[in-house]
């Protein structure tokens, strides 16, 4: 998923928008985790960047997703880009990661 959500609209509140933003992230995320995994992998793993721009999205963390969508709305943004791309992984790669 890359795309770029618009935070203006003449008939639609803003915290509809931001409300409908956040759904299709979860809609998403969990479209991608139905997914049959590739032979040899166990969970899928999520590589996300987040920001007012394509040019300006920085990597973040797929649970930090919703708390950047709310602190863009609360600077009152007009926009902002996210990319979701779903990988497989293992867990034992996981728990690595996770301790460093």
């Amino acid at each position: 998923m890359k795309k770029t959500f618009n935070l203006i609209h003449e008939k639609i509140a803003k915290p509809r928008l931001v409300e409908s933003a956040k759904h299709d992230v979860k809609k998403y995320l969990k479209r991608e985790r139905n997914k049959a995994l590739p032979k040899g992998f166990d969970v899928w793993e999520f590589d996300c960047k987040f920001g007012s721009s394509q040019d300006k999205a920085a990597d973040v963390e797929v649970q930090d997703i919703n708390k950047n969508i709310t602190e863009y709305e609360a600077l009152d943004a007009t926009e902002f880009y996210i990319e979701i791309i779903a990988r497989a992984a293992l867990k034992s790669d996981r728990q690595i990661k996770f301790s460093s």
